[in-house]
């Protein structure tokens, strides 16, 4: 009696417990670079414990690198979401021909119409990626009221953006949030301001990838291995999704209903449809491919990919520089830069992560100095500190503060890697607030600063031998003979 009343207690805790942990699932969580800001700050670390600011030290530069928020699907995706469309009802007929019962067939599919149907254009920012700008610029004024409590002027609050409107119109609604109540413009007493882009072509600062050839025919190369990376998890899935709904669904299907999920999830909070298809396990299958594709062609998978952000490094450090010169000879409040605002893609905020050396695995960091490429995140269940949702959602960003403790004896100047907001330590420094001359020794200098940009994106230039990587084997694998066309991804 006894046994059966334990075994009674127990399957009911599982059926508890496994009822829990499906609601605490949470598929907005998992959807890597498409996983909107708000999401991305319910991940939480909570292993990482903050320093205590020392009193007496004072935050007196800032620099702000974020990536634009929310947008809509690029006008190439919008097209693969049209032929989805298409898909489903030949998959319906299909079945109906074959007389299959459609009895488990989700209800959605039946006469589903893509949301985004004959828009000519895309990738604009959207309202919830105005929002998430807009939130930005309020929390961080007010978290360093005394950085921003100077009369604005354009050099004292640089705010920088690439050519691209997303990245522009971002940095605008940032802009409104931060200076909201300074100026006459409206009940909201907005005021104008000033943001700077370059030209796409010679923006090395948050476009340094466009001009990096010896990365162009890097990305030509691997881009087809790494989709050979990813197909047998696209198989496993899909095979799964054939035999729970009698569909005859494809890899390619699989693809498209995974970027339908994202789209309707991050976009338009729907999560019981394309995204309810998958269980938990599948889409962390799904996220981790995402991952590894981000990894390998974005980040610590080639040293190439933060090699060349090294302008944009040296452009915070010099941006500290000139700040340190500033308090050091006490010049004038409001005659000197107090912030440096840039707002750019993905593409530019991984490397930048990457330089900082964040979110790598174990022993990664003594990797990194070497400029070395690392092993690919491992595999679900594993768990892995690279994750697209944290390293550069929307809105995603890393904040530089330099902090002046004149009371300190062991050091003047700090700094403190604020990730997504949070403070994070620094791998050559083992703390999130780190002396400014073991961060330019450690972080900047030592690793990164011995070869500069020409040298590294030169397409002649010859890469140094080293042992290579169990990931630049695989690749081998696949990569032989593909002299084809470039691949044109989707700027994230």
């Amino acid at each position: 009696m006894k046994r059966a009343i334990h075994f009674v207690l127990l399957l009911f805790l599982s059926l508890l417990l496994h009822s829990y942990a499906e609601e605490a699932f949470d598929v907005r969580q998992h959807f890597s670079t498409v996983t909107r800001y708000g999401a991305a700050k319910g991940i939480a670390d909570n292993s990482i414990i903050a320093s205590n600011i020392p009193d007496g030290c004072t935050p007196i530069h800032i620099n702000l690198v974020a990536r634009h928020g929310t947008r809509s699907p690029t006008k190439k995706r919008i097209k693969e979401l049209d032929n989805l469309e298409t898909r489903l009802e030949e998959l319906l007929r299909d079945a109906e021909e074959r007389k299959l019962s459609l009895q488990k067939v989700p209800s959605w599919i039946q006469g589903w119409r893509s949301p985004w149907k004959g828009k000519l254009k895309g990738g604009e920012l959207i309202s919830k990626g105005e929002e998430e700008l807009y939130d930005l610029g309020i929390r961080i004024r007010e978290k360093f009221p005394d950085l921003f409590n100077e009369e604005y002027h354009p050099d004292v609050y640089t705010i920088r953006a690439t050519q691209i409107p997303r990245a522009s119109a971002s940095a605008v609604a940032f802009g409104m949030g931060l200076f909201i109540g300074t100026g006459s413009l409206g009940p909201g007493r907005h005021r104008a301001f000033a943001v700077t882009s370059e030209s796409r072509a010679s923006d090395l600062l948050l476009r340094f990838y466009e001009s990096c050839e010896n990365y162009k025919h890097f990305r030509k190369r691997q881009e087809p291995a790494v989709g050979k990376l990813k197909e047998p998890s696209l198989d496993e899935i899909t095979s799964s999704l054939v035999s729970r709904y009698m569909l005859n669904f494809t890899r390619q299907d699989t693809s498209s209903l995974w970027f339908l999920c994202k789209q309707e999830a991050s976009l338009l909070d729907i999560t019981d449809q394309a995204c309810s298809l998958f269980t938990p396990s599948e889409i962390s299958l799904l996220e981790w491919t995402d991952d590894l594709e981000l990894f390998i062609l974005k980040g610590y998978g080639n040293s190439l990919n933060y090699q060349m952000g090294v302008p944009l490094l040296q452009d915070v450090l010099q941006a500290m520089e000139q700040a340190i010169k500033a308090q050091e000879e006490k010049h004038a409040p409001g005659s000197y830069e107090k912030a440096r605002l840039r707002f750019a893609h993905a593409e530019t905020v991984v490397p930048f992560s990457c330089l900082l050396g964040l979110f790598h695995e174990g022993s990664g960091f003594q990797q990194i100095q070497e400029e070395k490429s690392l092993e690919p995140p491992p595999k679900p269940p594993q768990q892995r500190n690279w994750r697209g949702s944290i390293v550069a959602p929307f809105a995603g960003n890393n904040m530089l503060v330099l902090y002046s403790c004149q009371a300190n004896s062991s050091s003047k100047y700090f700094v403190q890697v604020l990730h997504n907001e949070d403070p994070i330590p620094l791998p050559g420094c083992d703390s999130d607030f780190c002396p400014f001359e073991l961060f330019k020794e450690n972080i900047v200098y030592h690793p990164h600063l011995k070869s500069n940009y020409n040298q590294v994106c030169m397409v002649k230039q010859e890469a140094p031998e080293q042992k290579p990587s169990k990931l630049s084997q695989f690749f081998q694998l696949f990569s032989l003979g593909n002299d084809g066309k470039q691949t044109h991804k989707d700027e994230l």
